[in-house]
């Protein structure tokens, strides 16, 4: 009963925390031998993602990382407008900047006191094949090896190939011509740490945008849409760098931390569970990093994955359990990228149209039609064939931005306290959880008793029952003990009905 996870970046790194948790070997594969530990790379962890580091033992990423709480948007020299953010009532906050590395950091150190996880590094995956199990090729510094597990997490990043060519999958999508530099820098700026700047078309980088993101440390990670020809030796070695970064730091000491040159993307694979073996993260989608949906999405793939592989192989649920995980993580990639490749065509106008309409909003002014991104959220579930609808809380669809959907089913539980129990979504990643109002019967579920209405909204006679994920299955009214039965089926079953 192992699960090998392929890929010790934080989706990996948390699938295999996760399953450990869940009593669940774990051999953790990684080709490099040691870690690059500079570099911001993934920078912005949302609450829920927060949430769950906080329940494997990673509280301290919420406590270190850097909330800045205003968000001013430029037009070329002039500020259009500065948003305020609220916290929204939650012990965590909204969410934290805090470098890539840190986060690899922390969540290793986890790894090293759990001793279910086998950590193999230095194994780069050569091959894979299925049968009765999942056979992983490795090349080690020591020659071959061969891995045996029951499943795998596929994690390995969008270099991933051979793993993606090995399942019959391909990142199928765009390539946004235009390039875009990233410095990390240290600098005294006073005021600004508790600032994200966005810069449409400022006069020092002309046609094209800037954002600026504070980080603890007194760093600050800055991004510049550039040329496809942009050539960043050339432009150090010029002292051209120099000059980008003082025109917006002015002539200050300085020091750049780190710097790379990427390409945004919006691809996805077709399938994101291939017989034994589920594909989660930059292995499986790749979108734009505006709004945060990388990373975070990630970390959701590697909950999703991990409760129903525990669950399969404990004998609670059949394998058509896993086709849910295809079914409701795809369906949040594709969410993923319409908003990001809408965020995408207002930042880059594909065509003269979008152009016309991008300088029309910009010298209007309204915040509410600058689209520079929509934070990540979690996604929502009610389409899934794990989920009981309930016709007196129908799903609107898409929340307007900067909001999230009602809590009803389909929909991740809000982070509230109850007493004595503690968090409920605390409870719920325990296992399936019944939450009754006054004078409903459990039916013999693990059950904790709600107030009617408050944070979930819950009426009279009302039972909501949560998956080990925190997401709501069903909600039921006035409910007998088989329709509680029926509900947790459905909760552990692909099948309909």
């Amino acid at each position: 009963m192992t699960v090998a996870v392929l890929g010790s970046g934080p989706v990996g790194q948390t699938a295999a925390l996760l399953l450990a948790r869940w009593g669940v070997p774990v051999v953790l594969v990684d080709e490099h031998e040691v870690r690059d530990p500079v570099g911001s790379k993934a920078i912005c962890q949302q609450r829920d993602t927060l949430d769950v580091w906080a329940s494997l033992g990673a509280g301290c990423l919420a406590e270190e990382g850097l909330t800045w709480t205003t968000a001013r948007t430029f037009h070329r020299d002039t500020e259009l407008f500065s948003l305020d953010l609220p916290d929204g009532g939650s012990a965590l906050p909204p969410f934290v900047n805090l470098s890539q590395a840190r986060v690899e950091e922390v969540l290793d150190e986890l790894i090293a006191a759990q001793p279910l996880i086998d950590v193999r590094r230095g194994h780069r995956v050569t091959g894979l094949a299925q049968g009765a199990c999942v056979e992983i090729h490795c090349e080690t510094a020591d020659g071959p090896r061969r891995i045996e597990a029951d499943y795998a997490i596929a994690a390995t990043g969008a270099r991933g190939d051979v793993v993606r060519r090995a399942l019959g999958q391909h990142l199928d999508g765009v390539s946004f011509r235009d390039l875009f530099l990233i410095c990390d820098i240290r600098a005294d700026l006073p005021g600004w740490a508790a600032e994200r700047r966005f810069y449409f078309d400022p006069p020092w980088n002309p046609g094209r945008q800037v954002l600026i993101h504070p980080c603890p440390g007194s760093q600050f990670r800055i991004d510049w849409q550039v040329p496809e020809d942009y050539d960043l030796t050339a432009e150090e070695t010029g002292g051209a760098l120099d000059e980008r970064i003082r025109a917006i730091l002015g002539d200050r000491p300085y020091e750049v931390v780190w710097r790379s040159v990427y390409r945004f993307h919006t691809r996805l694979v077709e399938r994101m569970r291939v017989g034994r073996v589920l594909l989660a993260g930059d292995c499986a989608h790749l979108v734009a990093p505006f709004g945060a949906r990388g990373l975070n999405s990630g970390v959701a793939d590697a909950e999703n994955a991990a409760w129903k592989l525990a669950w399969v192989l404990r004998g609670h649920a059949g394998e058509e359990l896993l086709e849910s995980y295809h079914a409701e993580r795809h369906a949040a990639a594709v969410e993923n990228a319409e908003v990001t490749t809408a965020t995408m065509d207002f930042l880059v106008p594909q065509d003269e149209a979008r152009r016309i309409h991008r300088t029309k909003v910009l010298a209007g002014g309204v915040h509410a039609e600058v689209d520079s991104g929509r934070l990540a959220e979690p996604f929502w579930y009610a389409d899934s064939p794990l989920t009981t609808p309930d016709p007196g809380r129908p799903f609107a669809g898409r929340p307007p931005r900067g909001t999230l959907p009602p809590p009803g089913p389909g929909v991740l539980l809000p982070d509230v306290t109850v007493v004595p129990g503690g968090r409920l979504r605390d409870l719920a990643r325990q296992g399936f959880l019944l939450l009754t109002t006054p004078g409903v019967d459990a039916g013999g579920v693990r059950s904790v008793e709600i107030p009617v209405g408050g944070a979930l909204g819950a009426r009279p006679g009302e039972a909501w029952l949560v998956r080990p994920d925190a997401y709501v299955a069903a909600v039921l009214d006035r409910p007998a003990p088989d329709d509680v039965t029926a509900a947790v089926r459905r909760g552990m079953s692909s099948h309909q009905g």
